[in-house]
């Protein structure tokens, strides 16, 4: 997926370009999909059968007229009747058209069954999320010589089937923004919206996010938008350059609530517009005494959800707990002694620390403020993955919910009750059952999905929370053939994971949270296996290996040693 992976990691420079100011408000244009214009052009003449279904593939790239660019390798008929399903398939760039056996071929002398055969990378969902998933495609077409004497399609595929790098040239990943359910953490949705005409990008993106969230994080994340708003009419550019987004069907929805919506908005466009955003409900302005918005005017929402400088992170060593800035053993029994710690996690805002230690027993999990004796948790278990933390609510609460994975199998919700004690619940992980065992579990630091290691492999889920349960939903599991042999996982941010392995060909690796890119760091001065790996947005990635620790900032930059660097040493930033 190198092609797909390169383009999914930056924004088109184009596509941040400032939209020009028009003498006139001027309509963005939408997708021109729609039924196909009866001007379909003709494909070369004298292409044999094979070529006809190749370039039927290639052609798949231009979507305008509802792929009346494709369509033209269809006959006459097919080309108005052809419906294919609204998923659109990516395959590498390498794919064949050959002749299917003899026995599958027709006795009609002018038809031929061609087999596709290519390796399918994954799908665009019709949410225009992708849905990575590698698999061996052999898909039967067959053609039909015409009356002219061209072959022509009269079967095609189900799907609109498009290589990586094609799919790479003709879409734009777009992150749109929701809300964590309980708290003003940001959510990011990675979408791809079709990249030309570049002026109807900021129309597209709208479009998607009044549509709501994808499939994958539909019951995980809150949106204010909700399902009533639409636009009144087109996006516009005013006389002035800004672009303006007239909304309706809001409602009577308070302040607080249609700043949330700007946030929502606003966050979306940065990727595709440095205009100014002119956002209105009904004519008026959506914020009262705020018309027009730029990034820089928003909260700072993520202050929740990212630890702070503050806090520069922990680490187990040897049964303690200590600072990764000093390398001295904080206070408290974990850092004491008194606790045979294996492996431990800090709040987000550095007011708890949740601890398993090990028993004669097994292993037991301690919660409590950071620095004090922590409550023992009834949760009976051999083993124990590490902790992991649920934001609060505000940045000065404390948490109320961590999560770990009891033997392999047991995914646990731990909460505060209203006494204060904190008591477990299983969670609902069935759509898990058949993967098996699991080896390590991160919460988002917005709290809305989890990363799991499971037999090596990366997965992640949406996380659906209602009053009875937690639910682990829609896991999908991430560049399966390069990461196969993961042992440890964090969070660089909300839409990125980064991963440590025991393979010397991907020790460590960056992993966008669709699966669509993965970028390789430098291995240089690493030993693999790696052991444990730890990061947190704005922080240097910390590794560990079995010299020690080791960190980097950049994919390219040699790994240094930690400055306090330790044999064994397991890595923790604060979440």
């Amino acid at each position: 997926m190198a092609a797909l992976a390169a383009f999914v990691g930056a924004v088109l420079v184009t596509g941040c370009a400032a939209i020009p100011t028009e003498s006139q408000p001027k309509a963005i244009p939408r997708p021109d999909a729609g039924q196909p214009t009866q001007e379909i052009p003709e494909p070369e003449l004298g292409l044999d059968p094979l070529s006809v279904v190749r370039e039927f593939v290639r052609n798949s790239v231009q979507p305008a007229n509802d792929h009346a660019a494709s369509r033209a390798y269809l006959n006459r008929r097919l080309r108005e009747e052809w419906q294919p399903d609204s998923s659109l398939m990516v395959v590498e760039d390498e794919f064949g058209t050959v002749y299917a056996p003899e026995a599958e071929q027709p006795e009609d002398p002018n038809e031929r069954v061609i087999a596709l055969r290519a390796t399918s990378l994954g799908r665009l969902a019709p949410d225009s999320s992708f849905i990575a998933g590698e698999s061996a495609v052999r898909e039967p077409v067959r053609v039909r010589r015409q009356a002219d004497g061209e072959w022509r399609i009269v079967d095609p595929p189900d799907s609109i089937v498009i290589t990586e790098s094609d799919f790479a040239d003709a879409y734009l990943t777009v992150p749109v923004y929701f809300f964590s359910p309980d708290s003003t953490a940001v959510v990011p949705d990675l979408r791809y919206v079709v990249a030309r005409p570049q002026s109807g990008l900021p129309a597209r993106v709208i479009d998607l996010l009044l549509s709501g969230p994808s499939d994958g994080l539909s019951g995980a994340v809150r949106n204010p938008l909700g399902d009533a708003a639409t636009l009144g009419s087109n996006v516009t550019i005013s006389n002035d350059g800004a672009l303006v987004v007239p909304l309706t069907g809001l409602g009577d929805e308070s302040v607080q609530e249609r700043e949330l919506m700007a946030a929502q908005i606003v966050r979306s466009l940065q990727y595709v517009t440095t205009s100014r955003v002119k956002l209105l409900s009904d004519g008026t302005a959506l914020v009262p005494g705020q018309p027009e918005w730029r990034p820089s005017d928003l909260p700072a929402y993520d202050t929740v959800s990212s630890p702070s400088s503050e806090l520069p992170g922990l680490m187990t060593v040897n049964g303690r707990v200590r600072s990764l800035a000093t390398g001295a053993p904080i206070e408290g029994p974990a850092g004491s002694g008194a606790y045979d710690v294996v492996s431990a996690a800090q709040a987000i805002n550095g007011q708890q620390l949740a601890v398993v230690e090990r028993t004669a027993d097994g292993v037991r999990l301690r919660i409590g403020d950071y620095g004090v004796a922590g409550q023992i948790v009834d949760l009976p278990a051999d083993s124990l993955t590490r902790p992991t933390w649920r934001p609060p609510a505000t940045k000065d609460d404390k948490s109320a919910e961590l999560w770990t994975v009891a033997d392999g199998e047991r995914v646990t919700r731990v909460q505060r009750d209203p006494n204060g004690q904190w008591v477990t619940q299983r969670v609902n992980a069935s759509e898990l059952s058949d993967v098996g065992s699991i080896t390590g579990l991160r919460l988002s630091r917005d709290g809305s999905r989890a990363a799991l290691i499971v037999d090596g492999q990366l997965v992640v889920a949406s996380v659906v929370r209602t009053p009875a349960e937690a639910t682990l939903r829609a896991p999908r599991v991430l560049q399966e053939d390069r990461l196969n042999s993961v042992v440890d996982v964090d969070w660089i941010d909300q839409d990125t994971l980064v991963v440590a392995t025991s393979s010397d060909r991907v020790p460590v690796a960056r992993v966008s949270v669709d699966g669509v890119q993965l970028d390789q760091y430098n291995s240089s001065n690493l030993t693999p296996p790696m052991s444990d790996i730890t990061a947190a947005p704005g922080r240097p990635i910390v590794v560990g290996d079995v010299g020690g620790l080791w960190t980097a900032s950049e994919i390219g930059a040699v790994w240094r040693p930690h400055s306090n660097s330790r044999a064994a040493a397991d890595p923790f930033y604060p979440g």
